[in-house]
């Protein structure tokens, strides 16, 4: 496999730009008509009965049908049906993110923007900071936990009192501002609720845990001049473990022979148990540590059973030994060639979580009331209020070093060097620890809206958005273990802190059962402490707005939109002190992230009649906006969009837009406080420079003094911080959409047909990114200048003359190019059958392109089509309705993806397995729905399909699985949804 390629992760694209909204096109909004309707009836009521309203996507009044951008709309109806539990579910599902990976609660181990728990969502696959979401038409401001909040936290929305959601598929930044490269995404309540209802959901799973439940209650009333609204939900979601799945329980390395063979045959056999080993060190995501073992320097010795060689530097307690190294048998390092047979699994590791658990309180309020002047005015208000608190477990390894002479260590050791002051350094298995986050999210909006004259509206609001998390983890504190290995005998047989402040408790003398994880729980409570930090995001928005029309014409009114926007926002991340002062034990270190930002905005939006019911046109209509932008963060800018809805005739329909969008940087761009974090030491390009002799890399790693052999045993430590200081500017983009609407008049026996097929293309240029680490490393290794050059070379510390460890400097700065275009298909059926009707919607996504470059002078990388960036994806909805039933099926579809093109692999003859099957899930529901109350009972992952599995080496994976959210890790779950209405 080639070694500089494997240093290029294409997660870190997938887990940074690859979050793909595909949806389905705007002529299939609404439902058909009912069956009692002949065909004719039908035919007429779409042209003539449907609800004018503001669309998302423009501020003039149009309806989805004839929308110049394609907008899909999803009915909360529909998604309850389909057994979703959440309006994050929804947002989140292949229907709506085309196969896409999103951040989900799967990632609550890892580190993401939002923190653990959080749930985002973006369009396109570029990304949920590049996706605006709206709440009735007003932007929801980020929410999460440390210091890279910078997108909503889909956990903040309501789910009962929703009516729909509106997904615009083309950029926006003219309408709606910065954030709306991609699209955006519209949360519409349901408005003048009379009346009370209670609802109650609850799913079960075939293996246990993580379950769901959901209750709500929304309650409202409408009087002659005002009408008042709201909900409160309760929402509970238990820990998914690696243990409660059975294809988690065992992470293997999965790869095959260079002879051939089947897929595992490489994989490392534990000789205890001649099975292979599961949780292994090697490989990218294979989450093995090195437990029940010590480290020496080498030492000659007894090797233990499937180890070769008489010197070792790595051994685990044997009391049968008598003969060189006392009471230890040597399992690696040295002079053997197996390095894997020592210990490296504890079943605690499988108490991990899968999925995380949580739990949140939601409310929302809503309310009009006129006011009977100001152009009959209405006063009206939303307030919405959300409690998350959520929480991972995870599983920690103690390298616990004992300083040379101490009296800690046993005399059978205490000649032992291991290096750096260190005699030996025992590594512990020392269990699970946990992580949580408590985030408190508000947000309030008040406006009056009313006629300007018998013609023009108005519409003036304030909104004002707080996000407060707490955020914990469990940490080892340096200084205390420290304090605690510096003791002295306490003349009892004991031993005491030499320095005894702060209740220090002196550590344990080093024995088998210390090695294998038994330690005193006084020096636990002492050592091992949680420690919180606190994220603060705040967000005004000030805006007003003015539309009707300008004038007319022969073919109807031109109408237009004006308004300004205001907009200020602050964010302080302040992490623990010992985060801060570096105190975390093996774990990263944080600086406080504060900045702030405000922006001024005044746009205008034109929309022309030019033709209308003549022959060749029943619609000829051209859209046109605008928008100015003065950022405090970059300066000014303006943006623009253009398009056009053409009908020649009344059952086919041809629109285009074409415009440009502009994406601000987030706050934790700007202002991330210096964040460290680490790569494997396989990261470092010198590992081996003797394999390439005459090179640039070998030339640089040899005047660094390092051997043509050299192995790092060191993590490369990297640095993220913002990109304030060094002139971080916004980004840029061009978004074409261009599609055919059919919608032949058929007869009532044939059934009614509907087609839409829109292409996409989307190019973001001066992308904000990160080079990453490794990248950051090639360039500067494989430069002929190396450090005379500067270059990327100033972003790389000289290497520690004690270990020779790596550190690397990585800011956000202007870097990277997207481009994705592709095609999205929606086809619509319906046809009465029976006593009923029958409705089936197909929707597929293909994408031609997703391609990415980090510098100017890179070639575009087509990701399209590899793994957890699948080139195709689609969905099968299908409903059969009478009376007071419906009974629906569902599908999902991804489409199979492969990454041998990119490393350069034979597929017939690589030992890594980097392809995947088409991955199909199936549901089934029905529904019974009376006068006042209804119930709702199905199963989803209809044959408890598990996801595929692949090869370690280059992608992050859960069990075998690659870590990605378009598979489902849950597996088969039954759900039922009970409603009374009062």
């Amino acid at each position: 496999m080639n070694r500089k390629s494997l240093s290029r992760n294409p997660l870190s694209f997938a887990l940074a730009t690859a979050l793909v909204l595909g949806a389905s096109g705007a002529a299939f909004a609404q439902d058909s008509t009912t069956s009692t309707q002949s065909a004719e009836d039908a035919a007429k009521a779409k042209a003539t009965s449907l609800e004018t309203v503001t669309v998302t996507g423009s501020r003039i009044s149009r309806d989805v049908f004839n929308s110049v951008s394609p907008v899909q709309v999803i009915t909360r109806e529909e998604t309850t049906l389909a057994g979703f539990q959440s309006t994050a579910g929804v947002l989140q599902s292949t229907a709506v993110t085309a196969g896409a990976a999103q951040i989900n609660n799967a990632y609550g181990g890892y580190v993401t923007n939002g923190g653990p728990g959080a749930n985002t969502v973006g369009l396109r696959g570029l990304g949920p900071t590049r996706t605006l979401i709206l709440m009735n038409g007003r932007r929801i401001a980020p929410a999460g936990s440390r210091g890279s909040v910078g997108a909503t936290d889909l956990n903040v929305l309501p789910d009962a009192i929703v009516d729909r959601v509106e997904v615009l598929k083309d950029g926006a930044s003219s309408i709606y501002g910065s954030d709306a490269v991609a699209g955006v995404i519209n949360i519409i309540t349901k408005n003048k609720i009379d009346g009370v209802t209670f609802e109650a959901r609850q799913t079960a799973t075939d293996g246990g845990g993580g379950e769901e439940r959901r209750y709500a209650i929304v309650a409202g009333t409408t009087g002659a001049r005002g009408h008042i609204s709201g909900s409160y939900e309760y929402y509970n979601r238990d820990e998914l473990t690696l243990n409660d799945r059975e294809w988690t329980r065992c992470n293997t390395d999965y790869r095959r022979l260079p002879t051939g063979g089947g897929w595992g045959g490489a994989d490392t056999i534990d000789p205890l148990t001649g099975q292979p080993k599961c949780y292994p060190i090697t490989g990218t995501g294979s989450n093995g540590v090195t437990i029940n073992t010590i480290g020496t320097q080498n030492l000659t010795g007894v090797a233990a059973a499937g180890a070769r060689g008489t010197t070792f530097n790595r051994w685990r307690p044997n009391s049968a030994v008598s003969t060189g190294l006392v009471g230890f048998e040597g399992v690696g390092g040295g002079q053997t060639t197996n390095s894997n047979i020592r210990d490296t699994f504890d079943p605690r590791t499988l108490n991990r979580s899968l999925i995380s658990g949580a739990e949140t309180h939601t409310a929302y309020l809503q309310g009009g009331y006129d006011l009977g002047f100001m152009g009959d005015a209405e006063f009206y208000g939303e307030l919405l209020g959300s409690r998350r608190e959520s929480e991972q477990t995870g599983y920690r390894q103690l390298s616990l070093d004992y300083l040379r002479g101490s009296p800690l260590i046993p005399a059978n050791l205490a000649s032992s060097n291991f290096g750096g002051g260190v005699g030996v350094r025992a590594f512990i298995g020392f269990g699970n620890d946990k992580s949580s986050q408590k985030v408190d999210f508000f947000k309030g909006t008040a406006g009056v809206r009313g006629h300007v004259s018998n013609t023009w509206d108005y519409d003036f609001y304030l909104s004002h958005a707080r996000s407060d998390a707490d955020y914990t983890q469990q940490s080892f504190l340096t200084d205390r273990l420290n304090q605690s290995l510096r003791v002295v005998s306490n003349g009892a047989g004991g031993f005491s802190c030499v320095d005894p402040s702060n209740g220090c408790v002196a550590a344990p003398r080093l024995t088998s059962a210390v090695i294998g994880g038994e330690l005193p729980r006084d020096w636990v409570n002492y050592v091992f402490r949680p420690v919180t930090g606190n994220t603060l995001y705040t967000e005004t928005t000030a805006n007003v707005s003015f539309s009707g029309p300008v004038f007319s014409l022969p073919h109807g009114d031109v109408q237009a939109a004006i308004g300004a926007e205001y907009r200020r926002a602050k964010i302080d991340d302040t992490p623990s002190i010992d985060s801060i002062n570096n105190n975390l034990y093996n774990l990263t270190s944080s600086t406080p992230t504060r900045g702030k930002d405000a922006v001024k905005e005044v746009f205008g939006e034109l929309e022309i009649p030019v033709l209308s019911g003549v022959t060749g046109a029943e619609e000829l209509t051209f859209n046109a906006s605008a928008r100015w932008t003065d950022y405090d963060s970059y300066g000014s800018d303006e943006t623009y969009k253009i398009g056009g809805l053409w009908t020649p005739v009344s059952w086919v329909s041809f629109r285009a837009s074409y415009g440009t969008s502009y994406r601000a940087p987030a706050l934790f761009e700007q202002f991330l406080g210096a964040t460290s974090g680490f790569l494997s030491n396989q990261i470092d390009p010198c590992n081996t420079w003797g394999n390439d002799p005459g090179t640039p890399l070998a030339i640089n790693c040899a005047s660094e003094g390092l051997a043509p052999d050299f192995n790092a045993t060191q993590s490369v430590a990297v640095i993220q911080a913002g990109g304030a200081a060094s002139g971080l500017k916004a980004e840029t983009s061009k978004n074409f959409t261009g599609g055919i609407v059919l919608q032949p008049e058929t007869p009532a026996s044939v059934g009614d047909f509907s087609l839409a097929v829109d292409y996409f293309d989307i190019k973001v240029e001066n992308g904000v990114a990160r080079a990453g680490g490794a990248n950051i490393l090639d360039l500067c290794y494989n430069s002929p200048d190396f450090r005379a050059g500067g270059g990327f070379c100033r972003l790389v510390d000289p290497r520690n003359p004690v270990n020779n460890a790596l550190t690397v400097y990585d800011s956000y700065v202007n870097l990277a190019n997207d481009n994705v275009r592709g095609l999205d298909w929606t086809l619509r059926y319906t046809r009465d059958i029976g006593p009923g009707s029958l409705r089936a919607t197909a929707q597929v996504t293909r994408f031609l392109e997703q391609s990415n470059k980090l510098f100017q002078d890179d070639e575009l990388i087509d990701y399209n089509g590899m793994l957890n960036t699948p080139d195709m994806t689609g969905t099968l909805d299908v409903v059969y309705s009478w009376d007071k039933w419906r009974v629906r099926y569902g599908m999902e579809w991804i489409n199979a993806m492969q990454s041998y093109d990119y490393y350069e692999l034979d597929p017939a003859t690589s030992v890594y397995k980097f392809d995947v099957a088409s991955y199909f899930l199936h549901s089934l529901s029905a529904e019974y729905k009376a006068d006042t109350w209804s119930v709702i009972g199905g199963v989803r992952n209809l044959r408890n399909e598990e996801p595929p599995v692949i090869s370690s080496g280059a992608y992050n994976r859960v069990g075998n699985a690659p870590l990605y959210s378009g598979y489902d890790y849950i597996g088969r779950t039954y759900f039922v949804n009970i409603s009374k209405s009062f």
